[in-house]
């Protein structure tokens, strides 16, 4: 899967004008994407991804996604589609051949004496055959734009084809980190139950000698009681992220797997002006709307073309006649044709091709305040993990401590429940606070390299 994202990483750079060996390569890399995806076939296939007790790795679980979301698959018919309009825009190149058959008959019901009448014409058959051949020579560059705008639009969808692999793969690693999140929480509030367990059978053990009230036994109960509540909404947060995680990776079966936690987090400097000039360079939605800006403007000026003529030729052979064998000639010519008014229409097209060119140019402005936006509160996000974390360590090991003594002391009977109560509550907060700043960590690296173009 490296090697398959390593070439991902190569369609995110470059400009709006591409060599045409590059679309081709980028055109083939994306159908080999799809090729998997549809033999991996969306609605059973990742029963055959996933085997029961399967370990599963982060990089795996992108690749199940990879093959298998189909989302990814509904923006590849897009640029399908953007393919075959190309294929018809290129076909103003090519000649127009035409045959054409027709027979009539002509029946005269009565006849009058007007010596003009067409109607004493009538009362024969009249058959022909006919094949014409016409060619565009010249229409002062509409077709050319027109084939632009087309090949342009091809690039911007296959541009979001890749923005959706992007966000494909975002979206699993942020429910991989929900659910290793939720199974470490899970893990401490089982913790405390055994910790409040463990207090509620020695405040019995204490009543039965008569050395503690009533109201320590029930003090623990109560604490069981809250701390089971507490678990139960653990255990659905967990469930619920194994639902998100296999809803991102596309996956509806029913193996049952685990998956691969993350190593202790490390130290991610981000430069904000150099993730900002990286976005700027390999977003692949940005990438999209600045061709999509390129085929605008093409489209203003192949809307200016319709101003001039347009140069044809044309040829054709016909067999006619009311009798065999039928008559037989050809003929050939050129026609410059040039439409001097039609009721406005070419302005208003001139109108809405540049309103169109103004959306676009709109949408880019507003992605990239998104994109500075997305990459400072990434960089704000790993900064307060990253503090969080350290001073969650801290806090553990210092619950730690007060947790043990707080024991010690209830079990030589010098302690109160209390004592006990608020000693596991700061222990089960400090774990959890750290366990959240941990995976919040990943997600915001996660994001900061999503915002800057990368998987």
């Amino acid at each position: 899967m490296k090697k398959g994202f390593a070439a991902c990483e190569l369609f995110y750079g470059g400009c709006v004008t591409r060599s045409k060996g590059f679309e081709m390569n980028r055109y083939l890399w994306i159908l080999g994407v799809v090729m998997l995806l549809q033999g991996a076939s969306p609605a059973g296939s990742a029963e055959s991804l996933i085997r029961e007790e399967d370990h599963l790795t982060l990089e795996r679980c992108l690749d199940i996604a990879v093959r298998n979301q189909p989302a990814i698959l509904q923006y590849y018919y897009t640029a399908q589609v953007s393919e075959a309009l190309l294929g018809q825009a290129r076909a103003g190149y090519y000649p127009q051949l035409d045959v054409t058959a027709t027979y009539n008959q002509y029946n005269a019901i009565s006849r009058q004496n007007d010596p003009h009448s067409p109607i004493t014409q009538y009362g024969y058959e009249y058959g022909g055959n006919n094949v014409a051949l016409k060619q565009k020579i010249y229409d002062f560059g509409k077709r050319e734009a027109n084939v632009d705008v087309a090949r342009l639009n091809r690039q911007a969808a296959l541009s979001d084809v890749e923005n959706q692999i992007a966000t494909v793969v975002n979206n699993v690693k942020t429910a991989y980190y929900g659910v290793l999140s939720t199974k470490r929480a899970l893990a401490v509030h089982r913790e405390a139950l055994d910790q409040y367990r463990q207090q509620l059978d020695q405040a019995r053990l204490f009543f039965e000698s008569g050395k503690k009230p009533k109201y320590d036994v029930t003090t623990a109960e109560v604490n069981l009681s809250s701390a089971q509540v507490k678990l139960i909404q653990a255990e659905s947060d967990f469930d619920n992220a194994w639902v998100q995680l296999n809803n991102a990776m596309g996956y509806d079966g029913s193996a049952r797997y685990s998956i691969e936690d993350m190593p202790a987090p490390g130290v991610y400097p981000v430069d904000e002006q150099a993730a900002l000039e990286r976005a700027y360079q390999k977003r692949s939605d940005l990438q999209s709307l600045m061709i999509q800006k390129a085929s605008a403007e093409r489209a203003v000026e192949a809307a200016k073309r319709d101003y001039f003529p347009s140069l044809d030729a044309s040829a054709g052979y016909d067999f006619a006649g009311s009798q065999t064998p039928l008559s037989q000639g050809w003929n050939a010519g050129v026609a410059l044709s040039w439409n001097l008014f039609k009721g406005l229409s070419t302005k208003k097209e001139i109108e809405k091709a540049a309103a169109n060119l103004k959306v676009v140019e709109a949408r880019i402005a507003g992605l990239k305040l998104l994109i500075r936006q997305e990459i400072k509160k990434a960089r704000l996000d790993i900064k307060k993990a990253k503090e969080t974390i350290a001073n969650a360590e801290v806090q553990v090991r210092q619950a730690t401590d007060n947790l043990e003594l707080a024991s010690l002391r209830y079990k030589t009977g010098l302690g109160t429940p209390l004592d006990v109560t608020n000693a596991t509550v700061s222990y089960s907060n400090a774990k959890l606070t750290q366990i959240a700043a941990i995976y919040q960590f990943y997600t915001a690296v996660a994001n900061v390299e999503k915002a800057m173009g990368n998987r």
